[in-house]
Order: C-alpha cells, then sequence, then structure tokens
C-alpha cells in the first residue's frame, strides 16, 4: 500500500480544482492519475475533480488486479500509457476547443508560438468505442510513446508527466492553442 501524502493529495486536489476552474471538465468529469513503483493511484470513477477528497484517491496494480472497482473507468488507458512511456503522471480532460479540433482534424498544429515549442503537432486517434476501451488504450499508450499529449477524438485529451502538474500543462497549452485555431477559422 502506498500512503497518500500530504504533498502528493495537495497535487491531486489542486490539479483537479484546476481542471475544473479554467473549464477543462465538466464537474464529474475527466480523471487523473499518478506512478508510484508498480502501483498507481487514480481518481475514483465518478468523484468531482474540482472538489477532491482522500476518499476520491484509490490505489491499485498497474497490472489488473482486484483492487480495480470504483477507479476510474479509463483505468484502461491510464496502465497502456504507463506501461509505454516514461510517463509519472497522466491527465485527462474534456476542453472543448481540443474536442472541437478532433472532430475536423487527424492532427492539431498550433499556430502559437509556445504550443509549437511545447507540443509540436499533436496526433488525433480514433477509437470505435471512445471509453475505456482496450484500443482507445493501444492507440493513446502508442502516440503518447513520442508526444506529450495525443487526443482521442470525441473524448478529448490524454497528457502525461513527471507531475501532474506537467501533465495539467500540457492539456491547457493544448486548449489555448485549439481556441486560438477556432478563432483563427472564425475570422475566414
Amino acid at each position: 500500500m502506498i500512503m497518500v501524502s500530504d504533498e502528493l493529495y495537495a497535487s491531486f486536489r489542486e490539479t483537479g480544482r484546476d481542471l475544473f476552474l479554467t473549464g477543462a471538465i465538466s464537474s464529474h468529469g475527466g480523471n487523473m492519475s499518478v506512478r508510484v513503483g508498480e502501483r498507481i493511484l487514480i481518481t475514483r470513477s465518478g468523484s468531482m475533480l474540482g472538489r477532491l477528497t482522500r476518499a476520491d484517491i484509490l490505489e491499485t496494480g498497474i497490472n489488473s488486479c482486484p483492487e480495480d472497482e470504483g477507479c476510474s473507468r479509463e483505468l484502461v488507458v491510464h496502465r497502456a500509457i504507463y506501461l509505454a512511456t516514461d510517463a509519472r503522471a497522466i491527465v485527462h480532460a474534456h476542453t472543448v476547443h481540443t474536442i472541437h479540433r478532433s472532430l475536423i482534424s487527424d492532427v492539431i498544429t498550433a499556430l502559437d508560438s509556445e504550443s509549437k515549442a511545447i507540443l509540436g503537432d499533436v496526433p488525433v486517434v480514433s477509437a470505435e468505442q471512445t471509453i475505456a476501451s482496450p484500443e482507445a488504450a493501444e492507440l493513446l499508450s502508442a502516440a503518447l510513446a513520442e508526444k506529450k499529449v495525443a487526443v482521442l477524438k470525441t473524448h478529448g485529451p490524454f497528457a502525461k508527466g513527471a507531475t501532474l502538474e506537467e501533465a495539467f500543462y500540457h492539456v491547457s497549452c493544448l486548449e489555448a492553442s485549439a481556441k486560438i485555431l477556432d478563432l483563427a477559422d472564425s475570422r475566414r
């Protein structure tokens, strides 16, 4: 068992609050996790990320196990990403402009300097089943082997980082870029 330190709990709580306050998620949308060795700390299914309590952070193994009950439905995707990449933290959001861009492009190519420098081109992957599917897990983990963030078409970005804050930065940077792209399109 991992003891959720005050510092780690604060990281979950603050990142969840930031996701909600920035509009990156709805009241009960999105999920986050942190890998600690062969264990994963992940938000509970149906939790309100903007109001996380310690009870909303569940522990499970890097491989399927009985402790999975109650974990976010996206656990299958988080596991695949951890097994295929150097990620130590993952944030999944439902950012509106990023989802919009996923409907019209297979790659999100930034116009703004920050996103170009930090993220480069962001891949959009399509899965028949978008929520909690092994297909989505395989596609996203492959994309995140090379990128900091990838988007599941119609469902939103999954970002990796060394910390939850860094993964959130990748999500928020992409959303800002998608807003700029939408504004540029509206002027045509």
